[in-house]
């Protein structure tokens, strides 16, 4: 399993969310994958999307972090959600 969530550009990541009633997931923060956690300032658009630097596909969700924007992506393979972010570089 740990093989699974091992790439060059893609991380995994813990994510802290809230679903509200009308079912919309909103990313409240995460942990990379040195421990560190950050929390998600704010979304600001949310749409389905490939990303190209680190293969995958889902929801992509642009978010603030300390004032910079990033992607989160939400990929559903087999019936499982999980939640991954590009690698600087």
């Amino acid at each position: 399993m740990e093989e699974l969530l091992k790439s060059d550009y893609k991380v995994y990541v813990d994510v802290l969310e809230m679903r509200a009633k009308d079912g919309v997931i909103t990313p409240l923060g995460f942990v990379w994958e040195d421990g560190r956690r950050y929390a998600v300032d704010g979304v600001t658009d949310i749409r389905k999307a490939a990303s190209l630097k680190a293969g995958g596909a889902g929801l992509r969700y642009t978010v603030k972090i300390a004032g910079n924007s990033r992607f989160m992506f939400l990929e559903e393979e087999r019936g499982v959600r999980r939640w991954f972010m590009e690698k600087k570089g």
